[in-house]
């Protein structure tokens, strides 16, 4: 098929590049001349593992192009909407960023094309687009149709090539055939609904890995109190058949980033607006913006104060596999001890510069060793695998005070097992064994 996409960061250039792989002919659109030069060239505007292996293989085959004209629409069985949804920081989602892109092409749009919607927006958004086109259609029947995006940084492309299954909503038995077609190389089981019951069903099961989520953290605040071990409660929890071994359930992190704080709002909003209260999910949010001071409290409690003490920082993207930094907590960790009289050195695997506004206020370390030197307190704040390899005597040897905060227990086998470190993490009291 001729497919365009529309929207180049991590969902867009991800679907590109898939589809290219896959045999279809795909034209990759977006209004940044910055990205589509830099894809051009085959260098992705976000790291994602393979991602730009996989982008200059389609350069390569001639099958994957990159341009910032809408119209290159006009000859395309399929356009994929793939724009990510900005959202401030109270997690509102600006909708009308997706509308207002979206509806450049419709001039363009052929008669007999359809439109697949994956930007993550709020259910009615695709009858908003379909309501949209019509006023301006000039007797062209054009389809729509909405399948969730279910990427996850640093594992998107398996995610998108092996699918456990694949959401898809859609008006006519023809819509379904050409999604079916585009698909076909990847998803063997498609779970075929209405397209306001695929937009709810993103809001729902981000809603609900936001509640876990929320749900094991304020459990694991309660054992830290009395003396148990979450993980422990964790294993027992997952052991129940009504539950299961891959529950949402591990207690650590605050959930970050905006993608699922974003939906618990979206649902928030549709309750407002319908005159349905939902109790639950207007406190998840609440519940984990608490959540997300842990590890500064538990410096300023162990520390007995900040100020004037030097922190190490592991991990600034906001999760491993990746290159974001946006709406990461460790980046929000940083600032507030800067705020606070106190010296920061970080590392990450993934980032080779500080961005513009962090220069001048905290250093990044070559390596993560370097970064421990003359450190009162070591922060784990982003759980990459290579950091637990690095063996515990290495880290005492350089600091001043051998304590750890690790949310996650991304360390616990290395640093969480080693006598002389005072190690804390979520749903465990820390203490110097």
């Amino acid at each position: 098929m001729k497919v365009c996409v529309l929207g180049l960061w991590h969902l867009g250039t991800v679907t590109a590049a898939c589809l290219a792989s896959a045999g279809h002919d795909v034209t990759g659109i977006d209004f940044d001349p910055a990205v589509v030069a830099g894809l051009a060239g085959g260098t992705p505007p976000v790291f994602e593992p393979g991602l730009e292996d996989l982008v200059k293989t389609g350069l390569a085959s001639f099958r994957l192009r990159f341009t910032t004209d809408v119209a290159a629409v006009a000859g395309a069985d399929a356009v994929w909407i793939a724009w990510d949804t900005p959202i401030d920081d109270e997690d509102r989602a600006d909708v009308e960023y997706v509308i207002e892109r979206t509806a450049r092409l419709f001039p363009h749009l052929r008669n007999g094309a359809f439109v697949l919607v994956s930007s993550q927006v709020p259910v009615g958004t695709t009858r908003r687009l379909e309501q949209a086109f019509a006023s301006e259609s000039q007797g062209r029947v054009v389809g729509f149709a909405y399948s969730p995006e279910n990427l996850r940084l640093g594992r998107s492309i398996a995610v998108f090539t092996q699918p456990d299954r694949v959401v898809v909503g859609v008006r006519t038995s023809a819509d379904r055939e050409n999604v079916t077609m585009l698909l076909r190389p990847f998803a063997e089981r498609i779970e075929w609904m209405s397209v306001e019951s695929a937009e709810m069903t993103k809001h729902a099961l981000n809603a609900f890995l936001a509640t876990s989520i929320t749900f094991i953290n304020e459990i694991a605040a309660v054992c830290e109190q009395v003396g148990a071990d979450a993980s422990e409660v964790e294993r027992g929890l997952k052991s129940e058949s009504r539950i299961g071994p891959k529950a949402y359930l591990s207690p650590g992190s605050a959930f970050a980033g905006g993608t699922l704080a974003r939906d618990v709002v979206f649902f928030s909003q549709l309750g407002q607006a319908h005159g349905v209260a939902t109790h639950l999910l207007s406190s998840v949010k609440a519940s984990n913006d608490a959540h997300r001071t842990w590890a500064a409290q538990r410096l300023d409690q162990s520390l007995k104060g900040v100020s004037g003490k030097a922190v190490a920082v592991w991990g600034l993207t906001y999760k491993p596999g990746t290159d974001t930094l946006r709406r990461s907590s460790s980046i929000e960790l940083c600032q507030w001890l800067i705020a606070r009289g106190a010296t920061v050195r970080a590392h990450d695997p993934a980032v080779r510069a500080l961005p513009a506004g962090f220069v001048d206020h905290f250093s990044l370390a070559e390596n993560a060793l370097s970064a421990v030197q003359g450190a009162s307190a070591l922060v784990v704040a982003t759980p990459w695998p290579e950091y637990g390899e690095i063996a515990a005597e290495d880290v005492t040897a350089r600091m001043i005070r051998p304590l750890v905060i690790d949310a996650n227990r991304s360390t616990g086998k290395t640093l969480g097992a080693c006598a002389d470190i005072e190690y804390v993490s979520v749903g465990k009291a820390g203490t110097r064994r």
